[in-house]
């Protein structure tokens, strides 16, 4: 499965990171990676909680833009 992830400056600092096809799936980041790491988390946890699974390794699945 491949997602699309948006890691853009937030307006209070830090990083805002989105997945578009995952509605609601938005973290907040102080950095960078820091943003992509929460997200990654909480994609695993709305995939996990709509499909009831968890992908073993999502970082490898996302496509950054």
């Amino acid at each position: 499965m491949k997602l699309t992830v948006r890691i853009i400056n937030s307006e209070r600092g830090g990083f805002t990171a989105t997945c578009p096809s995952l509605p609601g799936c938005i973290c907040w980041g102080g950095s960078r990676e820091e943003a992509r790491e929460r997200l990654n988390e909480a994609i695993r946890g709305y995939i996990a909680a709509v499909n009831n699974f968890v992908l073993e390794d999502v970082t490898r699945e996302v496509v950054e833009v």
